[in-house]
């Protein structure tokens, strides 16, 4: 072979050949996500209105729920009771309650608990769940309740109220507020709150209607109804007719409702009939709960009355759970609508729950039935959250479902993982919160936390709605943490609020506290048990109903966040 040609062949094959590979690249690790570890959470409530006000052994307190439990639907089955409230966007959601004696009230389980049986995404938060109703028939237990802008009306079911309640079986048909009645016939029925027929006569002009339904199949059967239109007295043009309850009891179908409205104009009105398809007459006394003729001064009010439901004890008296709000001036109040009770009484086979012109009492006579042990509960309370287990309590909740894991609880604290969905925003932020009880109230918690990058943020948030809420806690930024109070007013302001003021944060943990008092608020912080305040008499009043808007009352817990 001739050296030309050697050289030629030489140079194709160094063209063709395939260099060598070159090493991969190392990979690049992820920091860890910043976790913000809380211990201790210590929770103080006083209302001024249980000073001096202390209940005796054959006594209980108003309100049986304190807080943030409005929209209460009761049900007894032999000598057991079970309570439900309204959660709206919430999660977990529709808390059940137990008791034995309707005084010492136990939550039993959510029975919304599982992000696939409903799905809250970006809704607001006093979307959601609304007024759910509790009933049981034939060894099976329902709620059935309407999901406001995420899928309208369901019935869930349960073979023991403590859960596990199934998935929802969605219904078709229009409005909210469903609840089930069982005739003897065991025919069932559902009366909700609806749109009028035909055109509405005036603002609030609604309708309680009436189906049978067929809960084995999950269907409705045959025609709806109009029960009642308007209200008690359609001249008069009543709002908001709503949250009907159906009974059968003295020889009559009875049939009660709110009327008014959710504000202080709020009562509860009933009528009665013959027959479970009607005509259902008004009674000539409606209300038969309101506290709208009271004085607006008067010491301690209780206003915002109704939504009510009754239920018989087996020794035959006749009780009322409804809901009710506090206000610690005017309109406002922070903590919600309540879940309140009283006994019954009968006027020529009438129910009444309250004399026009009564105000609604602190302290009543409890009901003859043998006595829970325990303290009593209700008034003024203190309470501290160690964590001693690895699961949170049932009262504890976030804001819509969460679809990952980030929290922990190992070693007496709650860990939180700082991700970057604003509290702000319409996601589900590493925020879990219990509901403010009293309208003088503290939260406090001994806060570790070490983010790596700037804009990060852990501590505590006092929370109306996604667009009205408090927060102090460590924030990052610079490369150095500092201790801040932020505060969101409106839905302009950014999703993690606006700073009113900064300190340098302490070398290791920092105890941290949020004190409302009815409308102001202090934020402090310190370390070594000396706190100091860092924003003092803050605008409490936008943590208020009247000021953020909605159904939801207020509640505070830990929170963190990184971008």
């Amino acid at each position: 072979m001739s050296k030309k040609l050697v050289a030629a062949l030489a140079l194709i094959a160094a063209a063709c050949s395939t260099p060598p590979a070159a090493p991969p690249p190392a990979p690049v690790e992820k920091p860890a996500p910043a976790t913000a570890a809380f211990s201790a959470i210590t929770y103080e409530g006083h209302d001024a209105a249980y000073d001096g006000k202390k209940a005796g052994a054959d006594q209980y307190l108003n309100p049986i729920r304190q807080g943030y439990y409005p929209d209460p639907s009761i049900l007894r089955v032999g000598e057991d009771y079970y309570l439900v409230n309204s959660s709206f966007t919430h999660f977990p959601g529709l808390p059940v309650f137990h008791s034995k004696d309707l005084v010492h009230w136990r939550q039993i389980t959510n029975a919304i608990d599982r992000p696939g049986q409903v799905k809250f995404d970006g809704l607001e938060v006093s979307r959601g769940l609304y007024a759910p109703a509790i009933s049981y028939h034939d060894g099976t237990y329902f709620i059935i309740n309407t999901c406001v802008d995420c899928g309208g009306n369901f019935v869930i079911t349960a073979g023991n109220p403590a859960g596990p309640w199934s998935d929802p079986v969605w219904l078709p048909f229009e409005g909210i507020d469903p609840s089930l009645f069982f005739d003897h016939d065991g025919k069932a029925y559902v009366v909700n709150n609806g749109a009028p027929e035909g055109e509405p006569q005036y603002q609030g002009h609604r309708a309680i209607w009436m189906q049978e339904i067929d809960l084995a199949a999950g269907k409705m059967v045959g025609p709806r109804k109009v029960l009642v239109n308007g209200g008690s007295d359609i001249k008069k043009k009543p709002a908001w007719i709503e949250g009907p309850h159906q009974f059968y009891a003295k020889g009559w179908y009875y049939l009660m409702c709110a009327e008014g409205g959710t504000a202080e104009d709020h009562s509860e009105v009933v009528f009665r009939s013959k027959t479970v398809w009607g005509p259902y007459a008004p009674y000539k006394a409606n209300p038969i709960l309101t506290q709208r003729d009271l004085p607006a001064g008067r010491e301690f009010p209780v206003t915002s009355t109704g939504h009510a439901e009754l239920v018989e004890t087996q020794k035959g008296q006749w009780f009322a759970v409804f809901l009710g709000t506090r206000p610690y001036s005017g309109s406002l109040y922070n903590t919600g609508r309540e879940t309140f009770m009283l006994p019954v009484t009968w006027k020529d086979s009438w129910p009444v729950i309250l004399k026009k012109g009564e105000a609604v009492p602190f302290v009543v006579a409890r009901p003859d039935l043998p006595a829970e042990p325990g303290p009593l509960p209700g008034g003024n309370v203190s309470f501290v959250e160690n964590f001693p287990g690895n699961r949170l309590g049932l009262n504890w909740l976030t804001i819509r479902e969460p679809q990952e894991r980030w929290y922990a609880i190992e070693h007496g604290a709650l860990t939180l993982t700082a991700r970057a969905q604003a509290i702000g925003g319409n996601g589900n932020a590493s925020f879990l919160a219990l509901r403010q009880q009293h309208g003088e109230a503290s939260l406090s918690t001994t806060l570790a936390f070490a983010p790596k990058s700037d804009g990060a943020r852990a501590g505590l948030v006092a929370f109306q709605n996604s667009n009205f809420f408090y927060f102090l806690g460590e924030v990052r930024d610079g490369g150095k943490l500092s201790v801040c109070v932020t505060k969101r007013a409106s839905k302009e302001e950014p999703a993690n609020g606006t700073t009113l003021g900064c300190a340098p944060a302490p070398e290791g943990p920092v105890t941290l506290q949020i004190a409302i008092k009815g409308g102001k608020a202090d934020f402090l912080y310190g370390s070594g048990g000396a706190l100091t305040a860092l924003v003092q008499d803050a605008d409490a009043t936008i943590l208020s109903t009247q000021k953020a808007g909605g159904f939801v009352g207020t509640v505070i817990g830990p929170y963190a966040y990184a971008p």
